[in-house]
């Protein structure tokens, strides 16, 4: 994977990996970017994505929906994928993928995507409204202390450090540049620790709320992390160092994530939800066995 730094370095990103023709799939606010595409797709996210037969490469701009979306198609025609990150979601490190219909209300989901390149850029970060910025980049700390699970990383403790640092500055003023880079520095670590480790049970918790109900994926993973952490404690003591979940909920807190009550989730549909975490993939990897009823218990005391 080509990773660089700078806007000004996606034209000569693409020409090394041999794109273009590209199709771009970006939401209109990045309109005002002006990239040369072939072909267009704005529908963020989509379970419907087609790939035109002209284009060569698929090119994504956005947060962690827009990539997903393109790693759909890119898996569905083969052709690589070059992301510019605008989130600190980490999707642009793996060849998984989940899918989602328009109002964010998942449907499946997929791997094989041909991931080629990434291009990394502080500035376009500089207007991601203050709920998405806290809510991907604990995300990203999510990644981090998951990816500690099977045993020590040290890309992972960067990452968790970084964002432990730099988030909480991003929270206070958004057009902070510095703590911006700093962040989205982190958030790659954290994208890196994903991908070669995977997920585990604060986001099969997340996953399964946020696919649910249509919910951010970052806010539920705000919330699902430190009982997840809680749990996985005894089993693990080592990864809960990089960041004590102490300090997980009190930047968790900084963001505006608290209860799942808070955004709209009956309180019925706990026993539900647990039954739906615990039969997903990153539950069933989880270090310590997490039952429906334990991960249903889970819910209950961050509802």
């Amino acid at each position: 994977m080509i990773v660089r730094w700078g806007l000004e370095e996606l034209p000569g990103l693409l020409d090394d990996v041999g794109i273009e023709q590209p199709l771009l799939v970006a939401g209109r606010r990045w309109d005002a970017l002006a990239i040369p595409a072939t072909a267009r797709w704005s529908e963020i996210p989509s379970d419907r994505i087609s790939v035109p037969r002209q284009v060569d490469g698929i090119l994504a701009v956005g947060g962690g929906s827009t990539i997903d979306t393109a790693k759909a198609a890119s898996a569905a025609s083969s052709l690589p994928l070059v992301s510019v990150p605008t989130t600190y979601s980490g999707a642009e490190w793996t060849e998984f993928f989940g899918v989602r219909t328009a109002d964010r209300r998942q449907v499946g989901g997929g791997r094989g995507a041909r991931l080629a390149g990434i291009v990394y850029d502080p500035e376009l970060t500089l207007d991601l409204p203050r709920a998405e910025s806290g809510g991907t980049a604990m995300n990203a700390l999510a990644h981090c202390i998951e990816a500690l699970y099977p045993g020590d990383l040290d890309v992972a403790r960067g990452g968790a450090a970084g964002i432990d640092r730099w988030l909480p500055r991003v929270l206070e003023d958004g057009r902070d540049l510095e703590a911006r880079t700093g962040l989205l520095e982190a958030a790659s670590d954290a994208g890196r620790a994903l991908a070669q480790r995977g997920l585990f049970l604060a986001h099969a918790m997340a996953q399964a709320v946020g696919g649910t109900y249509g919910l951010p994926h970052g806010a539920m993973n705000a919330i699902c992390l430190p009982p997840a952490m809680r749990f996985n404690a005894p089993v693990v003591p080592d990864a809960m160092t990089a960041v004590p979940v102490e300090r997980v909920e009190e930047l968790a807190r900084l963001g505006g994530f608290e209860r799942l009550r808070d955004f709209g989730v009956p309180e019925s549909d706990l026993e539900e939800l647990g039954e739906r975490a615990a039969a997903r993939p990153g539950a069933l990897a989880n270090p310590r066995v997490a039952s429906a009823a334990d991960v249903t218990e889970l819910y209950r005391s961050i509802w």
